[in-house]
């Protein structure tokens, strides 16, 4: 550590860089004189600490908060923005000189010591710290001395904010997708005529004319099948059917992104909510999913040496996973939690409608474990003997109650696979349950109370969402709620209001008309995190009858670069504008019997807005998948590098019951992929004024907010045991 540091105290600093110092200095009389007294980077560290230490004491709840003596969302929320920036300079001062594994660039050591590179800069000109590093600087001290200052929006600034916002329901958009939609039939026509797309399903008769063609096309719209096999895999087929669209340095990056092996894979039902003639009134509207499309140039340069994220899915046969969990499988389960497991099944379903460029599984697409060729992804034959092996992993578990079946895609599967899948869980809950009558109160196991199916397609391919499918599901809910199991969930990822169109609309309706609850997981990308796009979307997606359950921030390192929003915007959204769809607790109990009605869902969430006069209901919670174990947005910012990327300590998630290996993993570094500065750089080319974002450079700490009562467990009318099977702890 000693030689790197010695290193970049010799590393000037540039022009701008000099710049933001002086302007620093100017504005902070009191650090200057402290840097220029100070005859080393220990004294100035010390003097920095007695000036913001005598400041943070006189708010004794503050420095309560500093020293962890009280936590806690209550504390969080009487934090003044002055104690925001005392407490992030005085973090900075504790763990300076600390050395970091940066995992962004392929662990190269991250050194944080802000203090030590301002007084370097301050006497020498040197200490390598950039631009976006003083930016970050000047902004503390600013909050710090209140000259910055938190100005909440009003709700009206917010409802502004929404209203920029068109969803895919906009009579206007609906028009320019039936263009986009004309124009994709209309190519693929060609294709087919000329032999360059051959199908064995899809095909024309000999004679038929180019508008029996056309009208044959339109009925193969409404089947799924032909949006997989149409799907589009080559970037000059994407091009084309975007009407040459794109510009020349995107198809550089899509020809090398093919070259290198990254899959491409997009459906053309999905690639119909594109723009291609930008409307006046929607510029932008369609980035969120643009970008879900088209592959970044970090994507494109970290592909082949991405670093997997979730730890706990890497798995050893025999041995615990990261969280401490024994499974049956290197592919097929993954476990966080102590109730709830998830079950990837060996059929098409590990595949999906399309491939979202921040994909959390994007490692496993690197190492080959995933592709998108659908039909080495069909069943096998194999299938039904290691589903029950792996379903009586649910069955013996003490603790499981909640299944989550996904992949890939849970609804990629056929009816029939499905069905099979869902049948193979009523057995095992029946099968639990009878072993459980043997058992004394307290130690009986936990019993199935949960299914849920993870898919995109409602949003990818709503198609798919057949009576078919729905009558299936509706009749595995009549039986398996006879046996105990209560909830019966599908959860979803729109990403943006321009993903919710009609055929979205009533593929909802029919899977709350099957009596399923539908939920959204939203990953807040950069495009995604722009004021009031969030909110826009719980709206309308409450206005369908779906319920707001999860917003994640970006996870991934430098491949997710371009889609990570950093996690100061997250509380930043959190506490500035999903505030205003905050719930009163006298509401609870009623809410909480949603997913009781899911066939009345829409009509109940839309009643309750109305009676409380919200433009949505905030049930949602913004947190991180750490990479360890957990979800969770209770953070300090510890630490800064000398590019301006912040270094935060996550803690765990207080609200949730977790793996007892939480108790020796402490808590989770990450060192965000972006500054500040960059994030909102990028937003501005976004046409975005970011001015509309002042506050968030002071949204230095984050607390998790507590997870409402409607995604709680049901009660049992027994004692379960405390006893954990399928796990297995290192002794300390």
């Amino acid at each position: 550590m000693t030689s790197v540091v010695h290193e970049l105290d010799h590393i000037a600093i540039t022009v701008k860089s000099h710049k933001l110092l002086k302007q620093l200095l100017h504005e902070n009389p009191i650090l200057e004189e402290i840097m220029r007294n100070a005859r080393n980077d220990t004294e100035a560290l010390v003097g920095v600490r007695n000036w913001v230490m005598e400041e943070l004491k006189k708010n004794s709840d503050a420095y309560k908060f500093y020293k962890c003596e009280i936590k806690g969302r209550e504390a969080f929320e009487k934090l003044k923005w002055k104690d925001f920036a005392a407490i992030r300079m005085l973090d900075y001062i504790d763990n300076a000189g600390r050395e970091f594994d940066d995992s962004n660039l392929h662990g190269e050591k991250a050194i944080s010591n802000p203090v030590a590179l301002i007084w370097l800069a301050v006497n020498f000109g040197t200490g390598g710290a950039k631009p976006y590093f003083f930016k970050d600087m000047l902004q503390l001290f600013r909050q710090f001395s209140g000259k910055a200052k938190r100005e909440f929006p009003k709700k009206e600034k917010v409802e502004e904010w929404m209203a920029k916002w068109s969803s895919g329901l906009d009579p206007r958009i609906i028009k320019l997708r039936e263009e986009n939609k004309e124009r994709v039939l209309k190519i693929l026509i060609k294709k087919i005529d000329k032999g360059e797309i051959k199908d064995s399903k899809f095909f024309f008769e000999k004679d038929m004319s180019k508008e029996q063609k056309y009208l044959r096309m339109l009925e193969w719209w409404d089947d799924r099948l032909f949006h997989l096999r149409f799907a589009v895999r080559s970037p000059d087929l994407l091009n084309e059917l975007l009407g040459n669209s794109l510009d020349p340095d995107t198809m550089k990056i899509l020809y090398e992104a093919k070259q290198k092996g990254i899959p491409f894979f997009v459906n053309p039902y999905y690639l119909s909510l594109l723009h291609v003639r930008v409307p006046y009134f929607a510029i932008g509207a369609d980035l969120a999913i643009r970008h879900y499309v088209i592959y970044s140039k970090q994507l494109l340069d970290e592909y082949g040496s991405i670093i997997a994220w979730e730890k706990e899915d890497k798995v050893e046969p025999g041995k615990p996973n990261a969280a401490g969990w024994l499974l049956p499988s290197e592919h097929n389960i993954h476990r966080r939690y102590p109730e709830v497991a998830i079950l990837i099944p060996d059929t098409i379903g590990r595949a999906c409608g399309g491939l979202c460029a921040s994909c959390q599984r994007m490692y496993d697409f690197q190492r080959g474990n995933l592709n998108f060729n659908l039909d080495k992804l069909k069943p096998r034959e194999t299938w039904a003997e290691k589903q029950k092996k792996l379903l009586s992993y649910f069955g013996t578990d003490s603790q499981l109650r909640d299944i989550l079946i996904t992949g890939g895609d849970a609804l990629m599967s056929t009816d029939k696979t499905l069905e099979k899948i869902l049948d193979g869980i009523y057995n095992m809950a029946v099968e639990k349950k009878m072993k459980n009558e043997k058992r004394k109160d307290g130690e009986k196991y936990a019993e199935i109370l949960r299914v849920r199916l993870g898919s995109r397609l409602p949003v990818y391919l709503p198609q798919r969402i057949t009576p078919q499918l729905t009558k299936m599901l509706g009749d595995f809910k009549k039986k398996a709620s006879k046996i105990g199991i209560k909830q019966f969930i599908i959860q979803t990822h729109f990403e943006s209001p321009m993903e919710v169109t009609p055929e979205a609309r009533e593929a909802i309706r029919l899977l709350n008309l099957a009596g399923w609850t539908v939920t959204n997981q939203l990953v807040f990308t950069t495009a995604g995190s722009r004021r009031g796009h969030s909110a826009k979307l719980r709206r309308v997606l409450n206005e369908i009858g779906i319920l707001n359950y999860y917003t994640f921030s970006v996870k991934g390192y430098m491949e997710n670069n371009f889609n990570f929003a950093t996690n100061e915007r997250a509380v930043q959204e959190q506490m500035e504008e999903k505030v205003f769809g905050k719930i009163p607790e006298e509401y609870y109990d009623e809410i909480k019997e949603f997913p009781n009605n899911a066939e009345m869902l829409k009509d109940n969430i839309n009643d309750l807005m109305k009676r409380t006069d919200l433009p949505f209901l905030g049930t949602d919670r913004n947190v991180l998948n750490l990479p360890g174990v957990g979800k969770s947005l209770t953070f300090r910012t510890i630490g800064i590098t000398r590019y301006g990327r912040r270094i935060l300590e996550f803690d765990h998630d207080a609200n949730r019951n977790h793996s007892p290996i939480i108790n020796q993993m402490g808590k989770v570094i990450i060192i965000e992929s972006k500054s500040i500065s960059e994030y909102l750089n990028q937003l501005e080319d976004m046409g975005e004024d970011i001015s509309d974002y002042g506050n968030i450079w002071g949204y230095s700490i984050g607390e998790t907010e507590p997870r409402m009562s409607l995604y709680e467990y049901p009660e049992y009318d027994f004692n379960i045991t405390e006893e954990y099977t399928n796990l297995e702890l290192e002794t300390v």
